[in-house]
């Protein structure tokens, strides 16, 4: 297959820029030599196949595309195809053949283990849930995301932010390369990617839809506003949003209760996961745009807690917030530890009512104020400023 220009390009800004992901690819490597299979998840373009391709040589009959439709006939006895292999086998796009799971589970249970598995999805929890109970034990699972800020340096925070970390919208040479490639992106997921992947509702509504999110990112969720608005029932507007969640576009951040005795807020908080997409359907075209907009605090707010999530890797996370008015923008658990974390796009954010009461409350070990200036400082016992480029030092 013909390998487009721009794929030569990006091939070869990675070779030359600390871009190459060392430290996703050792992390890989070390679960490779711990379990019998990894599977990478993650939405397309990501980089999965990128990565996997520094596995396998190229041209390695143990690399195998299940969209390709050769591949895919051929997948139709797929034992036959696979038992007789040894090393690293590859295979891509593997939600395409939810069959092929209970004969991994054969292959890998094999007493001499002649052959590793590394699988690559793009339906997180159909995925998710095929792996873990037909392979519990014998596959790890690794999330494979755009580029994030220990991958480019803080000085690529700004861009970052703007375009977003999907490779090819990153690399681009121009602003306007990077717009037009991710406009791209929008259409061929409504069109193609999700018809693909079982998902059947009409692109036009689903793109006004994904629209509509824009105004909730960084909000409490609301399915009543957005079913009036595409004259739907709420059932129906909640499953475009799993739907959206599922293949990775939308993060809904679930909210954390805790015994006080106050009326907290129960729904999720939405964000867009990837910042260059948010720019896109909200028709943001460059960084001037940007800092002009009137959603500006909301999309580094969201671009801010992805890198943190990414950064801290907690064992789980949360939001929280009161009926009252109290609220933390991330609660964090790891290793035993509460960190809360809250994002302001202010030149020197300041100790609130709000951090005082969700720094009692919530019990927590650290509180943590990021934002986007230099300097790191104290603003009470337990409560630090911390410049999001320095994040990776703070927990």
């Amino acid at each position: 297959m013909k390998i487009p220009h721009e794929m030569w390009e990006f091939h070869g800004k990675l070779r030359h820029m600390k871009l190459a992901r060392s430290s996703l690819r050792s992390e890989v490597s070390r679960l490779l030599a711990q379990f019998r299979g990894v599977l990478l998840v993650g939405p397309r373009q990501v980089g999965k196949t990128t990565l996997a391709r520094t596995f396998v040589a190229p041209g390695e009959p143990s690399y195998f595309d299940l969209e390709n439709p050769v591949v895919a006939e051929q997948f139709r006895a797929p034992l036959s195809v696979l038992e007789g292999l040894r090393g690293l086998v590859v295979i891509d796009e593997v939600q395409h053949a939810p069959q092929l799971f209970p004969v991994l589970r054969v292959l890998m249970d094999r007493d001499d283990a002649p052959a590793r598995f590394l699988l690559l999805g793009s339906a997180a929890m159909a995925l998710l849930r095929q792996g873990s109970e037909s392979l519990a034990g014998r596959l790890a699972v690794v999330e494979v995301e755009g580029f994030n800020l220990e991958e480019t340096g803080p000085a690529a925070a700004a861009a970052l932010w703007q375009r977003g970390g999907y490779p090819l919208s990153y690399l681009a040479a121009d602003d306007a390369q990077s717009l037009e490639w991710r406009q791209r992106f929008v259409d061929l997921f409504l069109q193609r990617d999700l018809p693909l992947l079982g998902i059947n509702v009409a692109a036009p509504a689903m793109r006004r839809f994904w629209m509509m999110l824009t105004h909730y990112h960084g909000q409490v969720w609301n399915a009543a506003d957005p079913a009036r608005s595409l004259g739907v029932n709420e059932s129906t507007v909640r499953r475009y949003l799993d739907w959206l969640t599922q293949t990775y576009m939308v993060r809904q951040l679930q909210p954390w209760h805790a015994n006080l005795g106050k009326r907290q807020v129960k729904a999720p908080k939405i964000y867009f996961r990837d910042s260059g997409l948010l720019h896109t359907l909200m028709g943001v075209r460059s960084q001037a745009e940007l800092l002009h907009h009137p959603r500006l605090g909301a999309s580094w707010e969201g671009f801010a807690l992805e890198q943190v999530l990414r950064l801290a890797s907690p064992d789980a996370a949360y939001f929280w917030a009161t009926h009252q008015g109290a609220e933390l923008d991330l609660l964090m658990f790891k290793h035993g530890r509460r960190v809360g974390v809250d994002f302001k796009h202010a030149d020197a954010p300041t100790l609130t009512p709000s951090m005082r009461i969700a720094l009692a409350d919530l019990a927590l070990d650290a509180l943590y104020v990021v934002y986007p200036g230099e300097r790191r400082y104290r603003l009470a016992e337990r409560v630090e400023v911390v410049p999001l480029t320095r994040f990776a030092a703070a927990p």
